[in-house]
Protein backbone atom coordinates (compact mmCIF):
# COMPACT_ATOMS: atom_id res chain seq x y z
CA UNK A 1 0.00 0.00 0.00
CA UNK A 2 3.06 2.29 0.73
CA UNK A 3 3.93 1.60 -2.92
CA UNK A 4 1.11 2.92 -4.55
CA UNK A 5 0.44 5.50 -2.49
CA UNK A 6 4.08 6.68 -3.63
CA UNK A 7 2.93 5.80 -7.42
CA UNK A 8 -0.21 8.07 -6.61
CA UNK A 9 2.20 11.06 -5.45
CA UNK A 10 4.74 11.22 -8.43
CA UNK A 11 1.66 10.68 -10.80
CA UNK A 12 0.17 14.09 -9.52
CA UNK A 13 3.25 16.05 -9.66
CA UNK A 14 3.89 14.63 -12.94
CA UNK A 15 0.47 16.09 -13.56
CA UNK A 16 0.78 19.58 -12.53
CA UNK A 17 4.32 19.80 -14.06
CA UNK A 18 4.04 19.13 -18.06
CA UNK A 19 2.58 19.99 -20.65
CA UNK A 20 0.27 17.27 -22.79
CA UNK A 21 -0.30 15.80 -26.01
CA UNK A 22 -3.16 13.30 -26.19
CA UNK A 23 -4.15 11.00 -28.80
CA UNK A 24 -6.31 12.65 -30.88
CA UNK A 25 -7.96 12.66 -34.43
CA UNK A 26 -4.45 14.73 -35.24
CA UNK A 27 -2.63 11.51 -34.42
CA UNK A 28 -5.31 8.72 -34.40
CA UNK A 29 -3.16 6.06 -33.44
CA UNK A 30 -1.27 5.36 -30.23
CA UNK A 31 1.31 2.65 -28.60
CA UNK A 32 2.45 2.62 -25.41
CA UNK A 33 5.09 0.65 -23.52
CA UNK A 34 5.56 0.65 -19.42
CA UNK A 35 5.51 -1.37 -16.67
CA UNK A 36 2.72 -2.47 -14.25
CA UNK A 37 1.66 -3.23 -10.75
CA UNK A 38 -0.91 -5.80 -9.18
CA UNK A 39 -2.85 -5.28 -6.08
CA UNK A 40 -4.95 -8.24 -5.19
CA UNK A 41 -7.99 -7.08 -3.14
CA UNK A 42 -8.81 -10.30 -1.09
CA UNK A 43 -9.04 -9.08 2.70
CA UNK A 44 -8.28 -13.01 3.48
CA UNK A 45 -5.28 -12.81 1.05
CA UNK A 46 -1.85 -12.31 2.40
CA UNK A 47 -1.03 -10.04 -0.81
CA UNK A 48 1.69 -7.44 -2.21
CA UNK A 49 2.33 -5.24 -4.63
CA UNK A 50 3.65 -7.02 -7.46
CA UNK A 51 6.02 -5.46 -10.54
CA UNK A 52 5.90 -6.82 -13.94
CA UNK A 53 7.24 -5.60 -17.66
CA UNK A 54 5.92 -5.28 -20.07
CA UNK A 55 2.71 -3.30 -20.31
CA UNK A 56 1.59 -2.83 -23.65
CA UNK A 57 -1.34 -1.26 -25.42
CA UNK A 58 -2.41 -0.33 -29.25
CA UNK A 59 -5.21 2.56 -29.76
CA UNK A 60 -6.95 4.18 -32.57
CA UNK A 61 -8.93 7.50 -31.68
CA UNK A 62 -12.52 6.77 -33.31
CA UNK A 63 -14.04 10.93 -32.40
CA UNK A 64 -15.70 12.92 -29.70
CA UNK A 65 -12.90 11.45 -27.29
CA UNK A 66 -13.44 8.38 -27.70
CA UNK A 67 -10.74 5.61 -28.10
CA UNK A 68 -10.75 1.64 -28.72
CA UNK A 69 -7.51 -0.51 -28.39
CA UNK A 70 -5.89 -3.92 -26.90
CA UNK A 71 -3.99 -4.06 -23.92
CA UNK A 72 -1.17 -6.83 -22.46
CA UNK A 73 0.23 -6.77 -19.38
CA UNK A 74 3.01 -9.27 -17.32
CA UNK A 75 3.76 -9.33 -13.62
CA UNK A 76 3.88 -11.18 -10.46
CA UNK A 77 2.99 -11.24 -7.22
CA UNK A 78 3.07 -13.31 -3.85
CA UNK A 79 0.27 -15.09 -2.03
CA UNK A 80 0.55 -16.47 1.62
CA UNK A 81 4.80 -16.27 0.08
CA UNK A 82 3.70 -18.00 -2.77
CA UNK A 83 5.61 -16.40 -6.41
CA UNK A 84 2.56 -16.13 -8.55
CA UNK A 85 2.67 -14.88 -12.24
CA UNK A 86 0.50 -12.31 -14.06
CA UNK A 87 -1.22 -12.33 -17.02
CA UNK A 88 -3.66 -9.69 -18.82
CA UNK A 89 -5.30 -9.34 -22.08
CA UNK A 90 -8.17 -6.37 -22.64
CA UNK A 91 -10.00 -4.88 -24.90
CA UNK A 92 -10.27 -1.56 -24.22
CA UNK A 93 -12.62 1.52 -24.54
CA UNK A 94 -11.44 5.23 -23.91
CA UNK A 95 -12.69 8.82 -23.04
CA UNK A 96 -10.89 12.26 -22.64
CA UNK A 97 -12.21 14.49 -20.24
CA UNK A 98 -10.80 16.79 -21.81
CA UNK A 99 -9.04 18.44 -24.66
CA UNK A 100 -6.19 20.85 -22.75
CA UNK A 101 -2.69 20.67 -22.18
CA UNK A 102 -3.56 18.02 -19.57
CA UNK A 103 -5.52 15.20 -20.43
CA UNK A 104 -7.30 12.76 -18.14
CA UNK A 105 -9.76 10.03 -18.99
CA UNK A 106 -12.00 6.98 -18.25
CA UNK A 107 -11.67 4.00 -19.40
CA UNK A 108 -13.18 0.52 -19.00
CA UNK A 109 -12.70 -3.02 -20.62
CA UNK A 110 -13.49 -6.45 -21.15
CA UNK A 111 -10.47 -9.48 -21.58
CA UNK A 112 -8.95 -12.03 -19.33
CA UNK A 113 -7.28 -12.22 -16.51
CA UNK A 114 -4.90 -15.05 -15.07
CA UNK A 115 -2.78 -15.62 -11.64
CA UNK A 116 -0.89 -19.37 -11.38
CA UNK A 117 2.39 -20.25 -10.36
CA UNK A 118 4.60 -22.76 -12.65
CA UNK A 119 4.08 -25.82 -10.46
CA UNK A 120 -0.14 -25.62 -10.89
CA UNK A 121 -0.32 -24.06 -13.66
CA UNK A 122 -2.11 -26.50 -15.98
CA UNK A 123 -2.48 -24.81 -19.46
CA UNK A 124 0.30 -22.06 -19.14
CA UNK A 125 -1.57 -19.10 -21.13
CA UNK A 126 -5.02 -18.40 -22.37
CA UNK A 127 -7.66 -20.01 -21.75
CA UNK A 128 -6.39 -21.78 -18.51
CA UNK A 129 -8.16 -23.05 -15.33
CA UNK A 130 -6.40 -20.38 -13.54
CA UNK A 131 -7.52 -17.64 -15.65
CA UNK A 132 -10.93 -15.83 -15.76
CA UNK A 133 -12.99 -13.30 -17.41
CA UNK A 134 -12.77 -9.88 -16.41
CA UNK A 135 -14.23 -6.92 -16.52
CA UNK A 136 -12.37 -3.58 -15.65
CA UNK A 137 -12.61 0.46 -15.39
CA UNK A 138 -10.13 2.97 -14.47
CA UNK A 139 -8.70 6.30 -14.86
CA UNK A 140 -5.58 7.45 -16.69
CA UNK A 141 -3.64 10.73 -18.03
CA UNK A 142 -1.36 11.39 -20.27
CA UNK A 143 1.04 13.67 -20.30
CA UNK A 144 2.50 15.36 -23.08
CA UNK A 145 6.72 15.35 -23.61
CA UNK A 146 6.02 16.83 -27.00
CA UNK A 147 3.96 16.32 -30.47
CA UNK A 148 4.44 12.51 -30.30
CA UNK A 149 5.33 11.30 -27.10
CA UNK A 150 3.53 11.44 -23.69
CA UNK A 151 3.91 9.45 -20.10
CA UNK A 152 0.85 7.56 -19.33
CA UNK A 153 -0.52 6.78 -15.79
CA UNK A 154 -3.73 4.78 -15.28
CA UNK A 155 -5.07 2.48 -12.72
CA UNK A 156 -7.95 0.27 -13.22
CA UNK A 157 -10.24 -2.34 -11.19
CA UNK A 158 -10.13 -5.62 -12.16
CA UNK A 159 -13.41 -7.48 -11.48
CA UNK A 160 -12.49 -11.31 -12.40
CA UNK A 161 -15.72 -13.67 -12.92
CA UNK A 162 -14.11 -17.19 -12.66
CA UNK A 163 -11.90 -19.54 -11.56
CA UNK A 164 -11.51 -18.16 -8.03
CA UNK A 165 -9.53 -15.39 -9.72
CA UNK A 166 -8.90 -12.56 -7.25
CA UNK A 167 -10.50 -9.43 -8.29
CA UNK A 168 -7.73 -6.69 -8.20
CA UNK A 169 -5.84 -3.11 -8.95
CA UNK A 170 -3.58 -2.44 -11.64
CA UNK A 171 -1.26 0.54 -12.11
CA UNK A 172 0.74 0.89 -14.84
CA UNK A 173 2.96 3.82 -15.60
CA UNK A 174 4.92 3.94 -19.52
CA UNK A 175 5.77 5.98 -22.51
CA UNK A 176 2.95 6.06 -25.45
CA UNK A 177 3.95 7.60 -28.79
CA UNK A 178 0.71 8.58 -30.62
CA UNK A 179 1.44 8.69 -35.15
CA UNK A 180 -0.84 8.65 -38.09
CA UNK A 181 -1.67 12.39 -38.46
CA UNK A 182 -1.84 13.15 -42.66
CA UNK A 183 0.61 15.40 -43.54
CA UNK A 184 0.09 16.18 -47.19
CA UNK A 185 3.03 18.33 -47.95
CA UNK A 186 5.52 16.35 -45.56
CA UNK A 187 6.61 19.63 -43.94
CA UNK A 188 6.24 17.95 -39.80
CA UNK A 189 3.32 20.22 -39.64
CA UNK A 190 -0.31 17.68 -39.66
CA UNK A 191 -2.52 18.50 -42.41
CA UNK A 192 -5.32 19.53 -39.63
CA UNK A 193 -3.33 22.07 -38.27
CA UNK A 194 -1.86 22.96 -41.52
CA UNK A 195 -2.62 25.92 -42.64
CA UNK A 196 -1.18 25.24 -45.51
CA UNK A 197 -1.75 21.80 -45.88
CA UNK A 198 -0.77 21.46 -49.17
CA UNK A 199 2.12 23.45 -49.73
CA UNK A 200 5.87 22.58 -47.26
CA UNK A 201 6.02 25.43 -44.93
CA UNK A 202 7.26 26.38 -41.13
CA UNK A 203 6.13 25.24 -37.69
CA UNK A 204 6.20 28.81 -36.48
CA UNK A 205 4.02 29.55 -39.31
CA UNK A 206 1.37 27.00 -38.84
CA UNK A 207 2.55 24.76 -41.94
CA UNK A 208 2.92 27.88 -44.29
CA UNK A 209 5.88 28.86 -46.10
CA UNK A 210 7.67 32.71 -45.66
CA UNK A 211 8.60 32.73 -49.65
CA UNK A 212 10.14 36.37 -48.97
CA UNK A 213 11.64 35.33 -45.66
CA UNK A 214 10.07 39.01 -44.33
CA UNK A 215 8.63 37.02 -41.37
CA UNK A 216 4.96 36.81 -42.59
CA UNK A 217 3.37 33.67 -43.78
CA UNK A 218 2.54 33.32 -47.26
CA UNK A 219 -1.03 33.03 -46.76
CA UNK A 220 -1.38 36.75 -44.97
CA UNK A 221 0.66 38.27 -47.21
CA UNK A 222 -0.16 40.56 -49.86
CA UNK A 223 2.98 40.47 -51.36
CA UNK A 224 4.11 36.49 -50.98
CA UNK A 225 7.15 37.05 -53.65
CA UNK A 226 8.74 40.34 -52.17
CA UNK A 227 9.82 41.20 -48.99
CA UNK A 228 7.47 43.82 -47.12
CA UNK A 229 7.19 45.09 -43.87
CA UNK A 230 4.15 44.09 -41.36
CA UNK A 231 2.37 47.09 -41.23
CA UNK A 232 1.63 46.85 -45.67
CA UNK A 233 0.69 43.16 -45.54
CA UNK A 234 4.14 42.14 -46.43
CA UNK A 235 4.26 44.67 -49.24
CA UNK A 236 7.28 46.98 -49.81
CA UNK A 237 6.89 50.95 -50.43
CA UNK A 238 9.87 51.87 -52.66
CA UNK A 239 9.22 55.60 -51.54
CA UNK A 240 8.38 55.25 -47.93
CA UNK A 241 5.07 56.99 -48.42
CA UNK A 242 3.18 54.70 -46.45
CA UNK A 243 1.31 53.57 -49.60
CA UNK A 244 2.05 49.83 -50.44
CA UNK A 245 3.93 49.50 -53.91
CA UNK A 246 0.90 46.95 -55.02
CA UNK A 247 -1.43 49.84 -54.37
CA UNK A 248 0.53 53.22 -55.47
CA UNK A 249 -0.03 54.22 -58.86
CA UNK A 250 3.54 56.53 -58.05
CA UNK A 251 5.83 53.64 -56.24
CA UNK A 252 8.60 55.48 -57.05
CA UNK A 253 7.47 59.14 -56.73
CA UNK A 254 6.30 59.84 -52.57
CA UNK A 255 2.72 60.77 -52.70
CA UNK A 256 -0.18 60.43 -50.16
CA UNK A 257 -2.66 57.88 -49.68
CA UNK A 258 -5.48 60.17 -50.76
CA UNK A 259 -3.97 60.65 -54.37
CA UNK A 260 -3.23 56.72 -54.57
CA UNK A 261 0.25 57.42 -53.50
CA UNK A 262 1.47 59.97 -56.50
CA UNK A 263 2.08 63.53 -55.51
CA UNK A 264 0.35 66.14 -56.12
CA UNK A 265 2.28 69.47 -56.93
CA UNK A 266 -0.21 71.74 -57.61
CA UNK A 267 -2.22 71.45 -55.10
CA UNK A 268 -5.53 70.89 -57.32
CA UNK A 269 -7.08 68.11 -56.15
CA UNK A 270 -5.52 65.94 -59.18
CA UNK A 271 -2.28 63.87 -59.00
CA UNK A 272 0.09 64.32 -61.22
CA UNK A 273 -0.23 60.94 -63.33
CA UNK A 274 -3.56 61.69 -64.58
CA UNK A 275 -3.02 65.95 -64.01
CA UNK A 276 -2.65 67.15 -67.49
CA UNK A 277 -1.24 70.25 -65.87
CA UNK A 278 0.72 69.27 -62.78
CA UNK A 279 2.12 72.63 -61.99
CA UNK A 280 -0.99 74.46 -62.98
CA UNK A 281 -3.90 74.48 -60.19
CA UNK A 282 -6.85 73.70 -62.29
CA UNK A 283 -10.67 72.33 -62.28
CA UNK A 284 -10.44 68.20 -61.34
CA UNK A 285 -13.21 67.96 -64.09
CA UNK A 286 -11.09 69.36 -66.67
CA UNK A 287 -8.03 67.23 -65.98
CA UNK A 288 -6.60 69.46 -63.69
CA UNK A 289 -6.18 72.23 -66.69
CA UNK A 290 -7.46 75.42 -65.78
CA UNK A 291 -10.56 77.00 -67.96
CA UNK A 292 -10.37 78.84 -70.91
CA UNK A 293 -11.02 82.24 -70.64
CA UNK A 294 -10.45 84.16 -73.65
CA UNK A 295 -11.60 87.95 -72.84
CA UNK A 296 -9.84 87.57 -68.68
CA UNK A 297 -12.87 88.61 -67.00
CA UNK A 298 -12.20 85.58 -64.73
CA UNK A 299 -15.51 83.61 -66.08
CA UNK A 300 -13.97 80.71 -67.68
CA UNK A 301 -15.50 79.83 -71.28
CA UNK A 302 -17.70 77.52 -70.09
CA UNK A 303 -19.65 79.21 -68.37
CA UNK A 304 -19.47 82.91 -69.89
CA UNK A 305 -22.21 83.36 -71.62
CA UNK A 306 -20.39 86.48 -73.32
CA UNK A 307 -16.75 84.22 -74.23
CA UNK A 308 -15.47 87.24 -76.35
CA UNK A 309 -16.63 90.38 -74.36
CA UNK A 310 -14.73 90.93 -71.14
CA UNK A 311 -17.95 91.15 -68.12
CA UNK A 312 -18.65 89.92 -64.71
CA UNK A 313 -19.38 86.85 -62.18
CA UNK A 314 -22.64 88.05 -61.58
CA UNK A 315 -23.55 88.72 -65.29
CA UNK A 316 -22.57 85.42 -66.42
CA UNK A 317 -19.46 86.74 -68.09
CA UNK A 318 -21.12 89.33 -69.41
CA UNK A 319 -20.40 92.77 -69.18
CA UNK A 320 -23.20 94.87 -67.02
CA UNK A 321 -25.41 96.83 -68.97
CA UNK A 322 -25.34 100.59 -69.28
CA UNK A 323 -28.77 100.83 -68.78
CA UNK A 324 -28.52 104.99 -68.06
CA UNK A 325 -26.05 105.04 -71.99
CA UNK A 326 -29.27 102.93 -73.25
CA UNK A 327 -32.00 105.52 -71.71
CA UNK A 328 -29.98 108.48 -73.47
CA UNK A 329 -29.65 106.52 -76.76
CA UNK A 330 -33.83 106.25 -76.14
CA UNK A 331 -34.43 109.23 -74.69
CA UNK A 332 -35.46 112.51 -77.01
CA UNK A 333 -32.28 114.32 -76.18
CA UNK A 334 -30.88 111.76 -78.64
CA UNK A 335 -31.94 113.58 -81.83
CA UNK A 336 -29.15 116.69 -82.33
CA UNK A 337 -31.37 119.27 -85.19
CA UNK A 338 -29.38 121.06 -87.70
CA UNK A 339 -29.51 124.40 -89.76
CA UNK A 340 -30.28 124.04 -93.26
CA UNK A 341 -27.54 123.21 -95.74
CA UNK A 342 -25.46 123.23 -92.44
CA UNK A 343 -23.61 120.41 -89.86
CA UNK A 344 -22.60 122.89 -87.49
CA UNK A 345 -23.67 122.04 -84.19
CA UNK A 346 -25.60 123.78 -82.16
CA UNK A 347 -25.38 124.97 -78.03
CA UNK A 348 -27.61 122.84 -77.38
CA UNK A 349 -26.01 120.01 -79.23
CA UNK A 350 -22.77 120.46 -77.70
CA UNK A 351 -24.73 120.97 -73.98
CA UNK A 352 -26.32 117.03 -74.58
CA UNK A 353 -23.14 115.96 -76.30
CA UNK A 354 -21.22 117.12 -73.01
CA UNK A 355 -23.50 114.75 -70.62
CA UNK A 356 -22.85 111.36 -73.79
CA UNK A 357 -18.97 111.86 -73.29
CA UNK A 358 -20.01 111.23 -69.56
CA UNK A 359 -21.46 108.62 -70.04
CA UNK A 360 -19.05 106.97 -72.59
CA UNK A 361 -16.23 107.79 -69.81
CA UNK A 362 -18.16 105.65 -67.34
CA UNK A 363 -18.64 102.55 -69.86
CA UNK A 364 -15.30 102.91 -71.09
CA UNK A 365 -15.69 99.36 -73.32
CA UNK A 366 -18.44 100.73 -75.53
CA UNK A 367 -18.69 101.66 -78.74
CA UNK A 368 -21.73 103.87 -80.90
CA UNK A 369 -22.72 104.10 -84.21
CA UNK A 370 -23.65 108.12 -84.76
CA UNK A 371 -25.87 108.33 -87.88
CA UNK A 372 -26.71 111.55 -89.93
CA UNK A 373 -29.51 112.66 -91.92
CA UNK A 374 -30.95 115.58 -94.11
CA UNK A 375 -34.30 116.36 -95.48
CA UNK A 376 -35.49 116.07 -98.99
CA UNK A 377 -34.41 119.60 -99.59
CA UNK A 378 -31.34 119.73 -102.47
CA UNK A 379 -30.33 116.75 -104.65
CA UNK A 380 -29.67 113.34 -103.32
CA UNK A 381 -26.30 113.46 -103.72
CA UNK A 382 -25.84 117.04 -101.75
CA UNK A 383 -28.01 115.26 -99.25
CA UNK A 384 -25.95 112.04 -98.69
CA UNK A 385 -23.09 114.40 -98.21
CA UNK A 386 -24.77 116.47 -95.88
CA UNK A 387 -26.04 113.62 -93.52
CA UNK A 388 -22.30 112.27 -93.60
CA UNK A 389 -20.69 115.72 -92.39
CA UNK A 390 -23.57 115.86 -89.45
CA UNK A 391 -22.63 112.67 -88.30
CA UNK A 392 -19.43 113.63 -88.14
CA UNK A 393 -19.92 117.02 -86.95
CA UNK A 394 -20.82 114.72 -83.82
CA UNK A 395 -17.62 112.35 -83.62
CA UNK A 396 -15.03 115.52 -83.75
CA UNK A 397 -16.33 117.20 -80.54
CA UNK A 398 -16.43 114.05 -78.92
CA UNK A 399 -13.23 113.11 -79.85
CA UNK A 400 -11.75 116.94 -78.92
CA UNK A 401 -13.59 115.92 -75.72
CA UNK A 402 -11.12 113.05 -75.25
CA UNK A 403 -13.51 110.29 -76.62
CA UNK A 404 -11.49 107.45 -78.64
CA UNK A 405 -11.99 108.16 -82.32
CA UNK A 406 -12.18 104.13 -82.36
CA UNK A 407 -15.47 104.30 -80.15
CA UNK A 408 -17.44 106.56 -82.68
CA UNK A 409 -18.30 105.04 -86.21
CA UNK A 410 -20.45 107.45 -88.49
CA UNK A 411 -22.86 106.84 -91.05
CA UNK A 412 -24.92 108.74 -93.74
CA UNK A 413 -28.26 107.77 -94.49
CA UNK A 414 -28.79 111.30 -97.20
CA UNK A 415 -32.84 111.67 -97.12
CA UNK A 416 -33.23 108.21 -97.19
CA UNK A 417 -35.06 108.20 -93.61
CA UNK A 418 -37.14 110.99 -92.70
CA UNK A 419 -39.14 110.55 -89.46
CA UNK A 420 -41.45 113.12 -90.69
CA UNK A 421 -43.07 114.26 -93.77
CA UNK A 422 -41.02 116.23 -96.01
CA UNK A 423 -43.78 117.98 -97.49
CA UNK A 424 -44.23 120.68 -94.27
CA UNK A 425 -41.46 122.50 -93.04
CA UNK A 426 -42.01 120.70 -89.72
CA UNK A 427 -41.58 117.39 -91.10
CA UNK A 428 -38.17 118.96 -92.83
CA UNK A 429 -36.42 120.56 -89.74
CA UNK A 430 -37.29 117.37 -87.76
CA UNK A 431 -35.37 115.37 -90.60
CA UNK A 432 -32.67 117.82 -90.77
CA UNK A 433 -30.57 115.47 -87.37
CA UNK A 434 -28.31 113.08 -86.74
CA UNK A 435 -28.71 110.94 -83.33
CA UNK A 436 -27.28 107.51 -82.05
CA UNK A 437 -29.00 104.28 -83.82
CA UNK A 438 -31.22 103.23 -81.72
CA UNK A 439 -31.78 99.88 -83.00
CA UNK A 440 -27.90 99.00 -83.29
CA UNK A 441 -26.42 97.21 -80.68
CA UNK A 442 -23.94 98.49 -78.17
CA UNK A 443 -20.80 96.70 -78.77
CA UNK A 444 -18.82 95.86 -75.65
CA UNK A 445 -15.31 95.36 -76.18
Amino acid sequence: MKLFKSFLFVAFLATISLTSNAQTSENPWAIAVGADLINLQDKNLESGLGFGVPALSLSRYIGAGFSVGAQYALGNTKNNGVDLDYTSLDGVIKYNLSEGNVLPYLFAGYGMSRLSDEKTSKNGFFPSTDSGRTILGGVGVNIGLDDNFAINLSTSYRGVTENDINNHLQHIVGLSYSFGAGDADKDGVPDQKDSCPDVPGLKEFDGCPDSDGDGIPDNKDRCPEEAGTEALQGCPDSDGDGVADIDDACPEVAGSAAMNGCPDSDGDGVADNVDRCPQTAGDPANAGCPWSDRDNDGVADKDDQCPDDKGTAANNGCPDQPNDLINFINSNENRFLFSVNSSKLSADNIRILGGLKALLDKYPNTTITVEGHASSDGSTAYNQKLSEQRAQSLKSYLVSLGVDSNRVKTVGYGESKPIEDNGTMKGRTSNRRAEINRSAKLTIN
